[in-house]
């Protein structure tokens, strides 16, 4: 485990741009496995900046994101898919067919769940994994459980989380209850994890992930076990 502290949320995503651009030159046809919410927004906007100053190409990248809400379309402004389009994919040289996001409204979640992972077994794997992490410890949709989930699954979300993503949508009831999210097996099988960090709120649970118990209460301390995994964070 690498952990680089840094002073402000400006830096941290500085130099998370850095790691996955410097993967991005190592290997220009790399399978990314993408995050979203308020913790990558700034990788993002340094990754554009890059890419429109010449310094990166992502023509041959390929992208698979992390999860999805279950029953909000593509077009939906609060769908993964749109963020990553509106945050990243609609602003670089990237093919749309190579960007991969979960189906929130497929007619079988449990069929589509089984597509999502033979996809990233064709795809060769997950070259780097971006993530953040939950205030309860959660990566992509992966809640605190009993159990580590191995595969792609629909999650249903905790209260906790719910509430906390209850700001992007006009009314909390509009907050969708459930998740198609990439499982811990799928996400630790990449062959190097980012995980991203910012604000004092996240501190407590970061300790609680990297130096705890290994534990499926705290979804994110399985990453203690992954051979290459890099934190970079402000959170003091």
């Amino acid at each position: 485990m690498r952990v680089i502290k840094v002073g402000s949320y400006d830096q941290m995503s500085r130099t998370a741009a850095n790691i996955i651009a410097a993967q991005i030159i190592m290997k220009p046809d790399s399978v990314l496995g993408l995050a979203t919410g308020s913790s990558p927004i700034g990788t993002y906007k340094r990754l554009i900046e890059m890419n429109k100053s010449g310094d990166l190409d992502f023509s041959g990248i390929t992208t698979v994101n992390l999860d999805e809400y279950c029953g909000l379309s593509g077009s939906h402004d609060q769908s993964y898919r749109y963020f990553m389009n509106t945050n990243l994919f609609d602003h670089i040289n990237i093919k749309k067919e190579n960007t991969h996001v979960p189906d929130g409204v497929a007619a079988d979640y449990d069929e589509e769940c089984r597509r999502y992972d033979k996809l990233i077994e064709e795809l060769g794997g997950i070259d780097l994994q971006l993530l953040g992490i939950g205030h309860n410890g959660h990566i992509g949709f992966n809640e605190p459980d009993e159990v580590f989930e191995k595969y792609t699954h629909v999650m249903d979300l905790k209260q906790s989380t719910i509430d906390a993503n209850s700001r992007f949508f006009a009314k909390k009831e509009d907050v969708p209850m459930q998740a198609i999210t990439m499982g811990i097996k799928t996400i630790m099988s990449a062959k190097k994890i980012l995980l991203i960090a910012s604000g004092a709120d996240k501190k407590e649970i970061l300790e609680r992930a990297l130096y705890g118990p290994i534990t499926p209460n705290v979804p994110a301390s399985v990453l203690q076990l992954h051979p290459d995994l890099t934190v970079v964070c402000s959170v003091d």
